[in-house]
């Protein structure tokens, strides 16, 4: 006879998928058992999104009046001890709010390593020893780890993951980022702004290749004003450890070779789904790579068992995590529900941010769809000047035939504030003319999206006449 504890769903991590998978699982009806092996939250709430807006938001700060005509910023300087200990409260103000949520809910957590030993039982290693669990619907949020390259050692102290950064209590005199993808520029953006000589070394042509060619190509621009030294099209054959710091080996598109030298290092390369240690062999659960296979409804191809999040790969959002965790909670309660990924937001916290819903013009174009394109400055925006903020600009991809929007592209300060109206227009299948004549208030930001809607069919107010 088992001893193991009976649940309706038990789901299997604690991040802004999972916890969200069984707040909405416990809001049906369902028996919820939550685990996780480290704190509550995941890497977003500990060690990523929010940590990292924390001390993004402080340093934005510091940089703005650092550069500012107005202030006297003589003597300024950041105590990196108080920086730490603020984000420090931010993060435990949330983990425990979600703590508190998951009691309010009548959900059971238990920390502790999960691992699968039958298609239904779930056993647990805790502090205590071992327990087992049964469910009958198993939920994986398992998230994802830093990933790594193996000629690259990372010791935490001089080669780091991004982990160990945000526990740094002094500012390097250099950092070499490796990676120019969203982590490895916001954390160029974070380090600069304190003062560190930055370098970001990048494989691709191109930082963040996932986003607008034209918006990219802006924020390179605006990194380099800021003293970050930028090496697309450029390859890591191999790092050291020094007495002195990291010393990094590259080789540019030419197979030119050339050697870096740096306090600190950050491994920035993406994130791996983590799937080491959870069992999934036992269940013969169908990859798809290093990844989790899932049909639309979040469901493997074990019934009964579904997967969200990071280690199902697309795009590894919190926000996107969290919408599956509530698809899956739902079809394992008897549901019918999707996600529609066409409307998800990416953000990007650089100075200035970069936010984005839909598809480039490229992708529209190569998708053979006949496009009209829109764009607005913010140099031409009254909020945007009053707030000494007016680098950038907003982009709207629609179709022509319909004028139906179909991407959304903001470089600007609160970029990733003011995609929200964008991601609903697209969700409505709003047009330009829609968005364009929605009335926004004055003075706002948001008024470049009217603007740059309005600009797709030649009709903006604040830009010159088009020839």
């Amino acid at each position: 006879m088992s001893n193991a504890r009976s649940f309706d769903i038990i789901v299997v991590g604690g991040g802004p998928g999972g916890y969200v998978a069984a707040i909405r699982a416990a809001q049906l009806g369902a028996k919820v058992v939550l685990m996780e092996k480290d704190e509550l939250g995941g890497t977003c709430l500990n060690r990523g999104c929010i940590p990292t807006k924390t001390i993004l938001s402080d340093v934005k700060l510091y940089d703005h009046v650092k550069h500012s005509s107005v202030f006297k910023a003589d003597g300024l300087r950041v105590d990196m001890g108080k920086l730490l200990e603020r984000k420090n409260k931010v993060v435990q103000t949330l983990t425990t709010g979600v703590g508190f949520l998951l009691k309010d809910n009548g959900i059971s957590f238990i920390q502790g390593k999960a691992a699968f030993l039958d298609r239904k039982t779930i056993e647990v290693q805790g502090r205590t020893g071992k327990e087992d669990f049964d469910g009958q619907k198993i939920i994986v949020a398992s998230g994802s780890v830093p990933a790594q390259i193996p000629s690259i050692p990372i010791d935490g102290k001089v080669i780091l993951t991004s982990t160990e950064m945000l526990h740094l209590s002094s500012i390097p005199k250099d950092l070499l980022i490796i990676g120019g993808g969203v982590i490895g520029v916001e954390f160029a953006c974070i380090f600069s702004g304190l003062g560190s000589k930055v370098t970001v070394v990048e494989m691709l042509p191109t930082l963040i290749a996932t986003e607008d060619e034209e918006v990219i190509r802006g924020l390179s621009t605006l990194l380099k004003k800021k003293g970050i030294q930028l090496l697309t099209e450029t390859k890591v054959k191999e790092a050291k450890i020094k007495k002195a710091g990291a010393e990094v080996i590259v080789t540019d598109r030419d197979g030119k070779e050339t050697v870096l030298h740096a306090e600190k290092a950050l491994m920035a390369v993406g994130r791996s789904p983590y799937t080491e240690g959870l069992g999934l062999e036992k269940i013969n659960v169908s990859m798809n790579g290093k990844f989790v296979k899932v049909n639309e409804r979040m469901e493997t191809s074990v019934p009964g068992i579904y997967a969200i999040g990071d280690v199902t790969g697309r795009q590894m959002l919190a926000h996107k995590a969290s919408a599956e965790g509530i698809a899956a909670a739902e079809n394992a309660s008897g549901g019918k529900s999707t996600v529609d990924y066409s409307g998800i937001p990416n953000c990007i916290y650089t100075f200035p941010e970069v936010a984005s819903v839909g598809l480039t013009e490229r992708q529209a174009r190569e998708k053979g769809l006949q496009v009209i394109v829109g764009r607005f400055p913010f140099q031409s925006n009254g909020r945007a000047l009053a707030s000494g903020e007016s680098d950038g600009f907003v982009k709207v991809v629609a179709e022509k035939e319909l004028g139906q929007v179909i991407g959304v592209h903001i470089l600007g300060d609160h970029a990733t504030d003011m995609i929200a109206g964008p991601a609903l227009g697209l969700a409505l299948e709003a047009t330009v003319e829609e968005l364009g004549k929605t009335v926004q208030a004055h003075p706002t930001l948001s008024e470049a999206l009217s603007e740059a809607s309005l600009d797709a069919i030649k009709e903006a107010i604040h830009l010159p006449k088009k020839k």
